[in-house]
């Protein structure tokens, strides 16, 4: 009867070991493999032992039987510590194992040395199977007991530690590996208290180890992250291809394939030079990649009305980088989303452009019907401001031509938006003194003086709150210092060299050149040549003397403007 139990019970040690193979996944914890190899060994031990016909037989077999206290029960610790998240440290997962194996390697010396068992023990039959009787301990069985105390202890403390201290470990698990524990020992000890002839270990090996795959295929549901990970990577949106530095294909997922069908015709292992899914895609990326040893890459192609988002990633196996790791994933829906955006994007912009411009052309012509009304009081000055507006423009253009610091489109047209305003200030100017046929007095020439000031002080109420501040500081300073002179002398402020903006002081070369050129009511208008050498003569007095190659490159152009005027000025 003993030894069908015995035989019995390694049939069931085997089953449970094809049902781990059936179950088994890789990120098991090795102790449960640990496990399944142990538990039918043992259970081998005492079929070998029920079968035993001489003292030597049942002696090796009995030390088959010890690798269940000396290491069964070590590797139930080391499930325990893992799965409630204790750690453990590798020295002292080493210092146990080392133990474990001493303790092991005396029972060894059973029948050989008096270290484990002191002298020989009997063999005896009972129920029709063999056992042994009379063991006499020696002082490494007592070592033997104190460490599966210990071990037992130490598993029992971190299970009721975990049970109360750490809510994320599942309370189910805890619970069936304290009862296969707990049953284990039971056994251990049970069956040398109450029964010499017949062993119950075998019985309860098995009992832990069905609650052990139990507990496995638990962990594998709470394993958010693997599960997860395993769904996306065969049946999610995102495809895996795989290759190592020599450009070996690995392998790919379900949904690389169906992206890539040649994928399916790849053999493994296979290098591939011209990777014909996506060849022009896939390599130049990885040049890409290894050239500036960034982190990742990505390039978006089409494959009909799909758009797919390619990411290379170093593979890293067991911390070490081993070769390319490409994802790929439909960002269709995205990519739509980001070009529907730019279109809204972009007719949004341009139907601002056209509403600033817009608001840009009533401005300017409501400052130039400022300016004209301005004009048209001044009985001096008639046509002055389209000639200087003009002039600003040669000048302008000619230093973005010669690259003059700080001179851009902006700037040159921000300056030929501004000219029109310079005067603006002589609104507030009294008829009596604006319209005077001849030269002002002292008097009424500082009244004059004041229209600078008074101009910039309207535009800046004109342009107040307007999003383009750097067109509205510039014609600001055109009014109000176009009058000011290099060295210091002019009006209204007195500036001196730099300290005048740089748009006021090429304003100030117009203003100058047109009323010298020009016919005013007190003066008839002077020849070219002599305005020439009075405006080469201000240069480095009342004129910015930068500026001076400037003049002389578009002077031709000025004169032949002015002829073209008919002299109607």
């Amino acid at each position: 009867m003993a030894l069908y139990f015995y035989y019995v019970n390694f049939g069931i040690s085997l089953l449970l070991a094809l049902v781990y193979g059936f179950i088994f996944h890789k990120r098991f914890d090795a102790s449960i493999m640990m496990m399944t190899v142990l538990v039918p060994i043992i259970n081998l031990g005492f079929v070998m032992m029920g079968l035993s016909q001489t003292i030597d037989t049942a002696l090796l077999a009995l030390k088959l039987t010890y690798l269940g206290g000396c290491f069964l029960l070590v590797a139930v610790m080391f499930l325990i510590f893992n799965t409630c998240k204790v750690s453990f440290n590798p020295y002292l997962r080493v210092g146990v194992l080392l133990i474990s194996t001493t303790v092991f390697l005396t029972v060894l010396t059973i029948g050989h040395a008096d270290i484990f068992y002191v002298g020989i023990p009997d063999l005896a039959f009972a129920d029709g199977a063999a056992y042994i009787t009379n063991k006499h301990y020696g002082f490494m069985h007592t070592v033997f007991y104190g460490m599966v105390v210990v071990y037992y202890l130490a598993t029992l403390g971190v299970i009721i530690y975990s049970f109360f201290r750490k809510k994320q470990v599942p309370r189910t698990v805890l619970i069936l590996i304290l009862l296969s524990v707990t049953i284990a020992i039971f056994g251990f000890f049970g069956s040398r208290i109450f029964h010499q002839s017949l062993e119950i270990l075998p019985i309860t090996y098995n009992l832990g180890m069905a609650i052990y795959l139990i507990v496995a295929s638990r962990l594998r549901l709470y394993d958010v992250s693997d599960s997860v990970m395993e769904t996306l990577v065969q049946k999610g949106d995102t495809g895996f291809v795989s290759f190592d530095h020599r450009l070996r294909y690995l392998g790919s997922n379900e949904t690389a394939k169906e992206i890539f069908p040649e994928l399916r015709g790849f053999a493994v292992d296979h290098r591939v030079t011209q990777y014909e899914a996506g060849q022009d895609r896939i390599l130049p990326l990885i040049e890409k990649f290894n050239e500036n040893e960034i982190e990742n890459a990505t390039t978006h192609f089409d494959i009909g009305d799909k758009v797919y988002l390619l990411r290379i990633e170093h593979l890293r196996i067991g911390g070490r980088n081993r070769g390319y790791q490409f994802l790929i994933t439909d960002d269709t829906a995205r990519e739509q989303l980001l070009r529907l955006m730019k279109n809204y994007s972009e007719q949004l912009e341009q139907e601002v452009e056209e509403k600033t411009e817009h608001i840009q052309q009533i401005q300017n012509r409501f400052v130039l019907g400022m300016a004209t009304m301005v004009e048209g009081r001044d009985n001096s000055t008639g046509g002055h401001i389209k000639r200087t507006s003009d002039v600003v423009a040669f000048l302008v253009e000619e230093l973005k031509r010669a690259e003059y610091p700080g001179v851009d489109e902006t700037f040159c047209r921000n300056l030929i938006r501004s000219a029109p305003m310079h005067d603006l200030g002589k609104i507030t100017i009294d008829d009596a003194i604006l319209r005077k046929p001849g030269k002002f007095t002292p008097e009424e020439f500082e009244i004059m003086k004041t229209h600078a000031a008074e101009g910039a002080r309207i535009i800046a109420e004109i342009t107040k709150g307007t999003t383009e501040k750097e067109f509205a500081d510039m014609a600001i300073d055109v009014a109000h210092y176009h009058h000011e002179r290099w060295d210091g002398s002019g009006y209204p402020c007195k500036l001196s060299g730099t300290d005048i903006p740089f748009a006021a002081r090429v304003m100030a070369v117009a203003d100058v050149y047109d009323a010298l050129v020009s016919k005013r009511v007190y003066k008839e208008k002077m020849s070219f040549e002599e305005a020439n050498r009075i405006i080469l003569d201000g240069m480095g007095t009342q004129f910015d003397p930068s500026l001076k190659p400037h003049y002389l490159a578009v002077r031709e152009k000025l004169e032949a403007y002015y002829q073209g005027l008919g002299n109607k000025d």
